[in-house]
């Protein structure tokens, strides 16, 4: 794929001549001016000098396949059943709700560097440009619907947040039911969503999104979330982890959630969760399909039902869409 050739050449945000990367690849000059000229369906911005050398508005850190199976423990490898770096799929959450679930006690990861139709809760799309963000699904099979299944991305959220804590320094608040917020802006999201298997087993695809380096007009395009989006970049003044490394992390602590969460469920959690829970006091709006419950969030319960007090009493909500008052 002459495209991806060309990107990885220039992924290092220096300037080439197209005389050098066209000798590189055995390519004509013509060659990666039409290759360069594509790169806008993946969001990118290229400086182009008379079509004479180009340079990327910023490096790419590539996802490197080898480099995230390194970088997990020899016993969570051996968990991972399949394991594969696209650089441009509709959905890393499809793509695994579309293929065989992997065996008990293994996983399988998907990651992407471009999602052409990724997606958010409630069909929202979530997108970043080529190696702007992190988007990384993991497949697992439980061999029971476990209980609190509901406070799934709930505990996923706190692993990914242990996860960015432990490579920056710096802790990102949860928004309940699955959004990852620094300093009242967006970092990421989760979204989580189960098949039934075979003989009552249950198939679970956990994905996963992170702004990890992107132009603010980009996050300002894309955000759905009233006070914007931030990325780890901004976050971390760019000291932010490579991508490589955040992938094996978060894979890595996800494989011991997964593995423990039948026997435990949310309630290994929630303390955790408690002190996390961005929207603890704030007056928010929660549509439960065509009902909309308002008042201000006092809990989340064990079984991590959100808990928002109304002029009528406590209510506790399962699932649902929430929006801040601001």
């Amino acid at each position: 794929m002459q495209q991806l050739a060309v990107l990885r050449l220039l992924a290092d945000g220096e300037r080439h001549s197209a005389r050098a990367l066209a000798e590189a690849l055995g390519i004509t000059q013509a060659d990666v001016w039409e290759q360069v000229s594509s790169f806008h369906h993946w969001g990118l911005k290229v400086d182009a000098q008379r079509r004479a050398s180009f340079r990327l508005s910023q490096p790419i850190d590539l996802l490197i396949r080898e480099k995230v199976l390194a970088g997990l423990d020899g016993d969570v490898m051996t968990k991972v059943a399949w394991l594969e770096v696209f650089p441009e799929v509709d959905s890393t959450n499809d793509f695994l709700l579309n293929a065989s679930p992997p065996s008990s006690n293994s996983l399988s990861v998907c990651l992407a560097e471009f999602q052409r139709t990724g997606r958010g809760r409630h069909g929202r799309r979530w997108y970043a440009p080529f190696g702007g963000g992190l988007c990384l699904s993991l497949g697992w099979c439980f061999d029971e619907v476990p209980r609190d299944l509901a406070a799934l991305s709930l505990a996923v959220g706190l692993v990914v947040r242990d996860v960015i804590h432990s490579m920056t320094g710096r802790w990102a608040s949860l928004k309940w039911p699955n959004d990852l917020i620094w300093n009242d802006r967006k970092l990421g999201g989760i979204l989580v969503e189960t098949l039934p298997g075979s003989q009552g087993r249950c198939y679970v695809v956990i994905g996963i999104g992170i702004n990890i380096w992107i132009e603010a007009d980009w996050l300002e395009a894309v955000s759905d979330w009233p006070h914007g989006a931030v990325d780890l970049y901004r976050m971390t003044e760019g000291k932010q982890p490579t991508r490589n490394a955040l992938a094996s992390q978060i894979i890595q602590g996800l494989e011991g959630l997964l593995d423990g969460y039948p026997a435990h469920g949310f309630q290994a959690q929630h303390a955790e969760f408690l002190k996390a829970n961005y929207l603890k006091g704030l007056t928010v709006a929660v549509s439960e399909g065509e009902k909309q419950v308002s008042g201000e969030v006092v809990d989340v319960d064990v079984d991590g039902a959100l808990v928002v007090r109304t002029g009528l009493g406590n209510r506790r909500i399962l699932s649902g869409e929430v929006n801040v008052r601001v």
